[in-house]
């Protein structure tokens, strides 16, 4: 019966798997190279360049609601003539260059205000035709060649002559008289293109159209604002990319990094990146923007070559390899095989016992090895039992010696003394080292756009909250039900809006019920930290009501405030942004108000190094604060290694400077795509494979060959010790189980001889035990 398993595959697979591993160790260790520019600042410029586009999309998106937000709004009173309807129609605080607004039909003027609104190559009747209810915004040139950004909308204005109802309640939605196509207008208006916000000293970044023409320039400190890059077409080849990946919806934002060629002991790392939505349902999705950015760094000093390294590592694993096969194949395969052909043989004898004299008579080989060594001299005593030159011979209690287990203990060793050390000494990168200082800028400039991208949004809807304040200003309670309704749909982050009286007493509210509102009516606009402690922060938008500032007898009370709170979910969302780490935002005693990790509100920073370092931003009184990044021993989760922290004041200005709220990131070091940490990882990644393989193959042998042969050779001795009651049942098609049914066959001859007479008097067989579930032997 040919023999299944056994031995041979788990020595075989061990031998392969040992060998594969010392492959990838080879290849894998080998082919890491120190590059003069890492990979790691490559992807932080593109995603720079990433955060440079979402901001300056916001901002056109931001520019384009308002101003159809304004133009959807209720004429005040006395805006009869054009001119005052146009005054009135441009948007509190907007950076309008100037604004017009046309007859729908012949595409004239009927009222301007500021710089003249380059309105050639636009077809004003055939966009009012086109029916779109948001008309996008269009790129044109202005009289001067200057590039400038066109804001439409839609005027729904009262007809001629019309009366408002008795209650003056007119909604002023974007919609004219269905009988009077007359009463529309459209409200154009321009604004100069605004440069991408770029940070980080040395950084410059540009704004380029759908044909590669810069629009628009910005430099931090110190930078010449200029794109220098051996390649010349670069704006046009981004901006041509960008718009081709643009136009499959499937391919959403794309970006990218381009390194230039070292001049004066620089190289330049370029990122670009598209101005569009991931929806594309963007207003400045349909513009065909593209913003690049720039950074010279110093190339990075040539690194150690760690090819001899890998070579060394992965020939010291293929003997290891060798050496334990050639071991496991001479001290277990070969002295197995033996014993199987050993106990084959005399089986097929001992069924033939008169013909089989010459058979019985050569001796069995005896191995000097552990288990196999002590089942060879029981076959031995079992032989020479068979031919009556001896009686049952008890197996002794010797001391003991080692045996397979031992030795598959001892490969399990050996290699595990390759594996360990490549799992936790060799190739360790000292974070503080191993990452440059670039990276580190760089991930402070990035903290610092999030805290601008925080900024910004508080900013606005301190701003439109402003707006609905005025809108509020002496209107009855349905029509300042609806304008907050209005607010609240525009502005998801706003999780409700209420107003307060001058008591402090909610008199009107939307959205979801207030976690806690201001204790009191504060006066002016700006953002409150409502609560310091509970379940979810609460943080707050006010606006003070103009009517109310003007009420008589109020001089001592506090005015009517409209109050919006901010849902901590849309902060989270602010502050999370790819590559940047783990990210917080903390109020002024450094307590969590928002992350775009898990975190408990109002608890501390997960790592006091984190800590120090947001402490390290504070100012004197008065002072805004300096942004600050440093290279942590530990991470921001416990038993993360060592990380890239930045911290990042919210704002140096605005209706938020005085909260002292910051933006702190902490990227795990081994994150960023530098050498140093490839080569700790896959040096880690081969210790581990060899240990896992180690485990698993000399795992199974234990399985499948050493626990049976320990309990073949014990059999053995007990049936050479002159046990014939025990009935051996084998459970495996392999070398154990065949030397198993050989001793079966023995011990049935033993009995035969014992009862039919030999050299020694027969007698009786008792009845028969079982052992391993075997059926008994009659």
């Amino acid at each position: 019966m040919p023999l299944l398993g056994g031995v041979r595959p788990p020595i075989a697979a061990l031998l392969c798997a040992l060998l594969a591993v010392a492959g990838f160790t080879a290849l894998g260790l080998g082919t890491v190279h120190e590059q003069d520019v890492p990979q790691a600042l490559r992807d932080a410029e593109r995603r720079i360049a990433e955060d440079a586009a979402d901001s300056v999309g916001t901002a056109i998106d931001a520019s384009a609601a308002a101003v159809r937000h304004s133009a959807a709004s209720e004429a005040p009173a006395g805006s009869r003539t054009p001119a005052a309807l146009l005054r009135s129609l441009l948007p509190t605080g907007h950076p309008a260059g100037g604004g017009v607004l046309l007859d729908p039909h012949t595409g004239r003027p009927v009222a301007a205000s500021g710089e003249t609104v380059p309105l050639t190559g636009v077809d004003v009747p055939a966009l009012v035709r086109s029916g779109d209810t948001k008309i996008a915004p269009r790129l044109v040139l202005s009289s001067r060649g200057e590039p400038r950004l066109l804001l439409f909308a839609r005027v729904a204005v009262p007809a001629h002559g019309a009366k408002q109802d008795e209650n003056n309640d007119q909604t002023g939605d974007l919609r004219a008289d269905q009988n009077d196509e007359e009463n529309e207008l459209l409200l154009v208006v321009s604004e100069k293109v605004a440069a991408p916000a770029v940070y980080g000293v040395g950084r410059t970044g540009q704004l380029v159209d759908r044909n590669g023409k810069v629009l628009a320039t910005a430099a931090t400190p110190g930078t010449v604002p200029a794109i220098r890059t051996d390649h010349h077409d670069l704006p046009a080849a981004a901006a041509h990319t960008a718009n081709a990946a643009n136009a499959d919806l499937r391919t959403g934002d794309v970006s990218g990094s381009v390194l230039g060629d070292g001049h004066d002991g620089l190289r330049g790392v370029t990122g670009w990146a598209s101005v569009a939505a991931a929806d594309s349902k963007g207003d400045a999705s349909g513009l065909g923007l593209t913003v690049l950015t720039l950074r010279e760094v110093p190339p990075a000093k040539e690194g150690a070559d760690h090819t001899w390294f890998a070579l060394v590592a992965a020939g010291a694993l293929v003997l290891i390899a060798v050496l334990v096969t050639l071991v496991l194949w001479g001290a277990m395969q070969r002295a197995l095989l033996r014993l199987h052909l050993s106990a084959a043989r005399l089986a097929r004898a001992a069924g033939h016992l008169p013909m089989a004299r010459e058979e019985l008579a050569r001796p069995v080989p005896v191995v000097a090895f552990g288990e196999p060594g002590r089942v060879s001299r029981a076959l031995e005593s079992i032989r020479r039992q068979l031919l009556g030159e001896a009686g049952p011979e008890p197996i002794r209690p010797v001391r003991r010696r080692p045996g397979v287990r031992a030795l598959v203990l001892v490969c399990a060793l050996v290699i595990a003394a390759w594996g360990m050390p490549l799992l936790f000494l060799l190739n360790r990168a000292p974070a503080a080292k191993a990452v440059p200082a670039a990276a580190v800028a760089d991930q402070q400039a990035r903290t610092e756009a999030a805290a601008d991208r925080v900024r910004r949004s508080l900013g606005r809807s301190c701003t439109d909250l402003a707006a609905a304040a005025s809108a509020l200003s002496g209107a009855p309670r349905e029509r300042a039900t609806e304008v907050l309704r209005r607010a609240h749909a525009d502005h998801p982050t706003f999780r409700s809006l209420y107003v307060l009286d001058r008591t402090g007493a909610i008199v009107l509210r939307v959205g979801k019920q207030p976690l806690r509102t201001l204790d009191h009516a504060p006066t002016g606009e700006g953002i409150a930290q409502v609560n310091t402690s509970g379940p979810i922060p609460a943080i707050a938008a006010y606006a003070q009501v103009p009517a109310a500032r003007k009420a008589k007898g109020a001089k001592d009370a506090a005015p009517a405030v409209v109050v919006a709170e901010i849902g901590v979910n849309a902060l989270n969302s602010l502050v999370a942004r790819e590559g940047l780490g783990s990210v917080w935002l903390t109020d002024d005693h450094h307590r969590v108000l928002a992350a775009s990790v898990g975190f408990q509100a109002f608890q501390a920073l997960p790592h006091r190094g984190l800590t120090r370092l947001v402490a390290r931003t504070e100012a004197a009184p008065g002072g805004t604060g300096t942004p600050a990044s440093d290279v942590l021993r530990a991470g921001a989760a416990p038993g993360e290694g060592p990380s890239v922290a930045a911290a990042a004041p919210l704002a140096q200005k605005g209706p938020i400077a005085g909260l002292g709220w910051r933006v702190v990131s902490a990227e795990p070091a081994a994150a960023l795509k530098l050498a140093a940490f490839q080569l700790q990882a896959r040096t880690m990644l081969a210790g581990l494979l060899a240990l896992s393989v180690g485990v698993a193959c000399l795992g199974w042998l234990h399985i499948v060959v050493v626990r049976p042969l320990r309990a073949v050779t014990r059999c053995a001795e007990q049936l050479a010790g002159g046990d014939r009651r025990t009935v051996l049942y084998p459970v495996h098609h392999d070398e154990c189980g065949s030397v198993t049914r050989s001793l079966e066959l023995l011990r049935q001859a033993l009995v035969d001889r014992d009862r039919g007479g030999g050299s020694a008097p027969a007698s009786p067989v008792p009845a028969p035990s079982f052992r391993r579930g075997g059926p008994p032997q009659q």
